[in-house]
């Protein structure tokens, strides 16, 4: 008989199911990418950590049956999503790490015909750290190489991180 060992799965897989989120960002595409659109959750975790939960709909592959491609996903420094994403910055990176050690610099979205799903967890900021900030979906992958942020293409989706009420 083997014995249950509580994980931080389980604990994990209870705030998403149960418990409603302490920050979230609303994704919009931009004007090359009306159709694009999707929801990113925070929830602070009892241990130290965020989960981040990303739904997104309407990637630029979603015309082609049976296809999949990698999406860069990043939190950038301004939550200003106005003018095609042009005034949300760079990567969120208050400890000054070269790319991709930014906080900022989260998985990237494998994206199905037009759909990503994804959780992780991450120790890099808090809550009240990404407050105002962005998320920005990029055209391309990260390539986890190039300065000062991946070589990830296009701003095409975008959300501001706000407190959920």
């Amino acid at each position: 008989m083997h014995e249950l060992q509580i994980t931080p799965r389980i604990s994990f897989n209870q705030l998403l199911t149960y418990e409603r989120p302490q920050a979230a960002a609303w994704i919009t595409g931009n004007s090359s990418h009306p159709s694009l659109s999707g929801l990113v959750k925070f929830y602070q975790t009892n241990y130290g950590g965020v989960l981040v939960e990303a739904e997104i709909f309407g990637l630029p592959n979603i015309a082609t049956e049976g296809s999949s491609d990698f999406y860069a996903m990043h939190i950038h420094e301004f939550g200003n999503c106005s003018n095609n994403f042009d005034q949300t910055g760079m990567h969120y990176n208050p400890t000054m790490q070269e790319h991709p050690n930014h906080a900022g610099d989260m998985p990237p979205l494998l994206g199905n015909q037009g759909y990503a799903f994804s959780v992780f967890y991450d120790k890099r900021f808090t809550i009240q750290d990404i407050i105002g900030k962005s998320v920005i979906i990029h055209s391309g992958h990260d390539d986890f190489t190039t300065q000062p942020s991946g070589n990830s293409g296009e701003k095409i989706g975008c959300g501001e991180i706000r407190r959920a009420i």
